[in-house]
């Protein structure tokens, strides 16, 4: 009887089950050994935007993780009648509140900033305490800027907008040491925030108030809507003539 340990044919599987050639092999190794292509486009990307470390070309901030940059205010700090656009008629009424009740435009801002409806009595109702305050003691409003000028700093961080700092070093170039530095840009924006405030409050106000309600709709416009169910009419079967 023919020995069929010595067949090659019998010896193709070997002891995990699976089909193991010769041929195979060495394809496998062939393939290992061959470096990988590359395509020409994607030469051309990590040449010109860079790669990270995983190997994924950097291009206009498409990867997480990138910084973006910044965007400029909507309108400046002293276009108090706005832009003539769609938002004109809202530039104009924020202009006259800011002129004749700042309290009232400070209360507004922080609801629409917020998001959160019903908030509006209490910011207005202390702009107005340390306004009063400041205007009675010290003969001008200068406590309000103090409780304000947070407001500012949150736009900022949250519509991503250039401060002072960055503006002037988009203009005239200076200040760029702080631009670099993440942490002390960071603290002298915000030292730029309270001397807006302070020194142009009125102004600070309306530009704000601008940005917001280009950017944010009224919290009351967020409210689910009520569903009103009727209750049906009586009715009555009449048996004709």
């Amino acid at each position: 009887m023919t020995d069929n340990n010595n067949n090659p044919s019998f010896n193709s599987y070997n002891n995990d089950g699976e089909e193991s050639s010769p041929l195979l092999k060495k394809n496998l190794e062939d393939n290992d050994k061959k470096p990988a292509k590359v395509s020409a486009d994607a030469k051309t990307a990590t040449a010109e935007y860079g790669c990270t470390v995983n190997g994924l070309p950097l291009i206009h901030g498409s990867v997480m993780g990138e910084p973006m940059g910044r965007t400029q205010w909507d309108s400046s700090l002293f276009c108090c009648l706005g832009r003539n656009d769609e938002f004109c008629s809202s530039d104009l009424e924020v202009c006259l509140l800011g002129s004749i009740a700042p309290c009232v435009l400070y209360g507004s801002n922080a609801e629409r900033l917020g998001s959160t409806p019903g908030t509006f009595a209490s910011h207005c109702l202390s702009y107005y305490g340390l306004y009063l305050i400041g205007s009675s003691f010290f003969g001008g409003n200068c406590l309000a800027p103090w409780f304000s000028y947070p407001s500012r700093t949150a736009i900022r961080r949250k519509f991503n907008l250039e401060g002072s700092c960055e503006a002037l070093n988009r203009s005239c170039g200076c200040c760029g040491s702080f631009v670099e530095d993440g942490l002390q840009r960071e603290q002298c924006e915000s030292a730029c925030d309270f001397a807006t405030h302070f020194f142009c409050h009125t102004c600070a106000l309306c530009q704000e108030a601008r940005e917001i309600r280009r950017r944010v709709l009224h919290p009351g416009f967020n409210a689910q809507p009520v569903l009103v169910m009727i209750p049906p009419g009586e009715q009555s079967m009449g048996r004709g003539a």
